[in-house]
């Protein structure tokens, strides 16, 4: 199974702002530090606000914040939701499946029973889980918090 690129900025997008609670941010800033462009980053927040991942603010303050606390997020729904529009074959599809063997076909169901096991793989771990304890990605995703923790260090 490969991840679409949707799915992959979209849970950049969600650690950026987990590691970034408190605050709204701007898609200028998480373009900047998920190496995203704005134009695929305005249509994945669209859709995760829409999907109550994520709260937008409109406006001159404008931003972005999770919609939920991060321990409520839970990456397989993330995934589900994300990824269900994408058929994996052909023959998942409901327009322009050509395969004459899907009526018969097992592949479609072991394939089927996969993609199930590999959700629910992702079932039990939630966003704060990905980046409460990361402190490199904490790094990465909030370079204040990585200076005033080098700040701190360097008082003691």
């Amino acid at each position: 199974m490969r991840v679409t690129k949707r799915t992959n900025i979209a849970m950049r997008v969600l650690m950026f702002c987990a590691a970034n609670t408190g605050r709204l941010v701007t898609k200028a800033e998480i373009a900047e530090r998920c190496n995203a462009s704005e134009n695929h980053l305005a249509q994945v927040i669209n859709q995760l606000g829409q999907l109550g991942f994520l709260h937008t603010q409109r406006g001159r303050n404008g931003g972005l914040s999770l919609g939920r606390p991060a321990e409520q997020i839970n990456i397989g729904d993330v995934f589900r939701v994300l990824e269900a529009p994408v058929p994996l074959a052909e023959c998942f599809a409901d327009v322009d499946n050509t395969c004459p063997l899907t009526e018969a076909c097992r592949l479609r169901t072991a394939l089927t029973d996969a993609v199930e096991a590999f959700y629910q793989s992702l079932d039990p771990i939630t966003l704060d889980a990905l980046v409460c304890t990361n402190a490199d990605l904490l790094d990465i995703l909030n370079p204040e918090r990585a200076c005033t923790a080098r700040e701190a260090a360097l008082a003691v």
